[in-house]
């Protein structure tokens, strides 16, 4: 049985991990801002509490929740992400700064706030998005949402070197077209290759085993982006 914090688990990826980490019997909090899909699991696996990863006090209060009701974490999947597809003369600094918030600095918090409980054989596994991915295709629209992604590419290969004699192991997993609910937002009527449910198994497995192969390093998974 593992320990498994998994961010943004109110729908699509997020939603998917949790239910899968639950049932191979493994203990999960699965937090988001809005808990109740993961509270009508009723799953008696699943921890939930309401987490916004922009507010320090929701950091605050996860960080007491941790230490009081679990003392250590084996796996921490960073999947909370805010998208935005508009225009770059049209996004204003405020823009970039709600997107950095969730996607950057929201990430880096809640990495740094819970590696003291996690040992040297944990893992820390960051989604990113393959428009984020140097070279590979991109998009307008995506100026703030696939830098952010690009920027917690570079962290995962900062703190694996920073954390390389003491642990825990720290991989990133860049994504193609996903069919999740945030897809459809931004690309109404797009068809992805691959379900919530197929990318949440791969996941899964990836935390499960991947640090045993990979610590610092950026994988593609993608089906549709070059």
């Amino acid at each position: 049985m593992k320990r498994v914090v998994i961010t943004g688990c109110s729908r699509g990826v997020g939603f998917q991990l949790a239910q899968k980490f639950a049932q191979e019997g493994n203990k999960v909090l699965a937090i988001s801002r809005n808990v109740v899909p993961v509270k009508s699991l009723a799953n008696p696996n699943i921890e939930t509490f309401p987490f916004d990863i922009s507010k320090s006090e929701d950091v605050d209060y996860l960080i007491e929740y941790i230490a009081k009701e679990w003392k250590t974490v084996d796996i921490l999947i960073n999947n909370a992400g805010k998208l935005l597809n508009k225009p770059f003369l049209d996004t204003s600094s405020i823009d970039f700064e709600a997107i950095y918030k969730v996607n950057v600095f929201g990430v880096a918090e809640v990495t740094r706030r819970i590696l003291p409980f996690m040992s040297k054989t944990g893992h820390v596994v960051t989604i990113s998005s393959m428009g984020g991915v140097q070279g590979s295709a991109k998009f307008p629209g995506l100026a703030a949402y696939s830098s952010s992604k690009a920027a917690v590419i570079t962290l995962t290969e900062l703190w694996a070197e920073e954390f390389k004699e003491t642990g825990p192991s720290f991989n990133v997993l860049a994504l193609g077209a996903v069919q999740t609910e945030m897809l459809e937002e931004a690309f109404p009527g797009y068809k992805a290759p691959l379900t919530a449910v197929e990318m949440a198994v791969y996941i899964m497995e990836f935390a499960l085993n991947g640090h045993r192969y990979y610590n610092g390093k950026l994988l593609p998974v993608s089906k549709s982006t070059p």
